[in-house]
């Protein structure tokens, strides 16, 4: 098993997408995926097709004990032919339940990974909220790497230097999660894009993993959640879904190895879009 926290401490990038985009990418290779709704917000469980479910994450961190996310596990709606990701749905209790955390000065940080203790799934995806307190510490606890996911815009560089700052911290006590890398979403085919776009790149290089576009398929499949594979001939859904399938490809050959190869990520950059599909 291995565990991916998709982080990012700035709302409004797109992290539930990636996350999603990379669970259903994993899921279409043959992998049993458990996506880990860790948002208030439960953006992911409602792109899975799941609305208000009990027990849901925020049953799972109300105590301190190992193994409690097993029976929280639900499938997702997906179309029943395609990749199908399972769930532990997320809940907007789990924002009452961060200040709670900090009365447990044992297992504040580490509560999930205790919760996640014999989960048999080959990979667990954990979408953490956008912030940098105990639900997101508790992602990365329990993750064995890490994906920053930002945009290209002004500031985001500064944000993603904050989160970076954060991971290592979390690996300097651990040892985990490693740092899979940076992912630019929703890049379009502005002057403005292309800008901080080559900014990201000038100043993390190697850390970038591919890219994904901004294209109007995904923004339908979220809107209709279900996965990018049941759009069919849809425009744009079939480039989509290529690329995700490459930033799964990236992350697998990551977890496959053991390691990191900067080398090699440097020559797997993207070039911005020149067209973005409606």
């Amino acid at each position: 098993m291995h565990s991916i926290a998709v982080v990012n401490q700035k709302g409004g990038v797109g992290k539930t997408t990636v996350a999603l985009g990379i669970a259903e990418a994993a899921s279409a290779s043959g992998l049993r995926v458990l996506v880990v709704d860790l948002d208030p917000q439960a953006n992911a469980s409602s792109g899975l097709g799941v609305w208000n479910v009990t027990p849901s994450i925020d049953d799972v961190m109300s105590e301190a004990k190992a193994g409690a996310a097993i029976s929280a596990i639900c499938k997702s709606k997906w179309p029943s032919d395609g990749p199908q990701p399972d769930l532990i749905p997320g809940s907007h209790l789990l924002a009452n339940r961060e200040p709670l955390l900090a009365s447990d000065p044992v297992g504040a940080q580490d509560r999930l990974k205790l919760a996640l203790a014999g989960v048999a799934h080959d990979l667990i995806v954990i979408d953490c909220p956008p912030s940098l307190g105990l639900l997101s510490i508790n992602g990365l606890f329990a993750a064995d790497s890490a994906v920053i996911v930002t945009e290209p815009a002004a500031w985001a560089a500064d944000g993603v230097d904050l989160m970076h700052s954060t991971v290592e911290r979390v690996a300097g006590r651990l040892g985990t999660p490693e740092l899979s890398g940076i992912v630019i979403n929703r890049v379009g085919r502005t002057k403005d894009n292309r800008f901080w776009c080559e900014q990201m790149e000038d100043r993390f290089g190697g850390l970038l993993l591919p890219q994904i576009h901004l294209r109007a398929a995904i923004a339908e499949a979220s809107g209709q959640s279900t996965a990018l594979r049941s759009l069919g001939k849809r425009p744009g859904a079939q480039e989509a879904i290529l690329q995700f399938d490459s930033l799964w490809l990236e992350l697998s050959r990551q977890i496959r190895d053991g390691k990191r190869n900067s080398d090699h990520l440097a020559t797997m950059q993207t070039s911005v879009p020149s067209t973005i599909d409606d």
